[in-house]
């Protein structure tokens, strides 16, 4: 374990921790891709299958448990309790496919042939993409939702760039290089970072769209019952 490990670890706990505290206080998951949440899920799910049968640190355990428990709750509350809220219209990636491109990867590339390995492999390759479904869909809403989610965006981000630095220090300190999970994770932040940036583009855009006066007649809404000298509009 080292400070870049750690805080992308926080920062990734920062980025769920903020969506589900969004969701719970606004009572809505409007702007939210459920379909990416899923996937997120499915990643949790597949890499952690070990917590079944090895103990490595209290500190791996708990961290396993709560990403798997808030992926879950993240699931629940946009298919269940606030179901009425999500947005399935604008929600129509296909992750189908990109559940079955990355099973076969993971089947064709891995570090060795066995179930837990290829589970692993495919929650790597998976994680690089789940964002792609959050990111489509943002792009076909008309307006993004409130700024909050570009922290969300931002901390996710972060998190992958952190274990980015994490790989490169290891490599230098401890000779560890793993393939796979370097490029899984360039990918990833290439596709956070995108949305990102993405998302708080737009987010400005819409503002600066809702700022500017709209006129009829060179009158702003306020003044459109305004009349002048001679009585007539204009």
């Amino acid at each position: 374990m080292n400070i870049f490990r750690l805080t992308g670890d926080l920062s990734h706990l920062a980025a769920i921790f903020i969506l589900l505290l969004k969701i719970w206080t606004s009572r809505s998951c409007v702007g939210i891709s459920g379909k990416s949440q899923v996937l997120f899920a499915l990643v949790f799910t597949t890499r952690y299958m070990d917590l079944f049968h090895t103990f490595i640190s209290l500190y791996n355990t708990t961290m396993k448990v709560i990403y798997i428990g808030c992926a879950y709750a993240t699931v629940y509350l946009i298919y269940g309790k606030f179901k009425a809220t999500y947005d399935r219209n604008h929600d129509t990636f296909r992750v189908e496919f990109l559940v079955v491109a990355v099973g076969g990867l993971a089947l064709l590339v891995n570090h060795d042939f066995s179930g837990q390995e290829i589970l692993w492999t495919f929650s790597i390759y998976l994680e690089s993409v789940a964002i792609l479904p959050q990111l489509f869909m943002t792009s076909k809403i008309e307006e993004a939702e409130t700024i909050t989610y570009a922290f969300y965006a931002f901390f996710l981000c972060l998190y992958r760039a952190l274990y980015l630095v994490n790989w490169i220090w290891r490599f230098y300190y401890e000779g560890f290089f793993d393939t796979i999970a370097i490029a899984a994770g360039v990918v990833q932040t290439i596709m956070n970072c995108g949305f990102f940036i993405f998302y708080v583009t737009k987010v400005r855009k819409d503002k600066l769209s809702l700022q500017q006066p709209f006129s009829v007649c060179g009158y702003f809404p306020q003044t459109l019952t305004s009349w002048d000298s001679s009585g007539s509009s204009c």
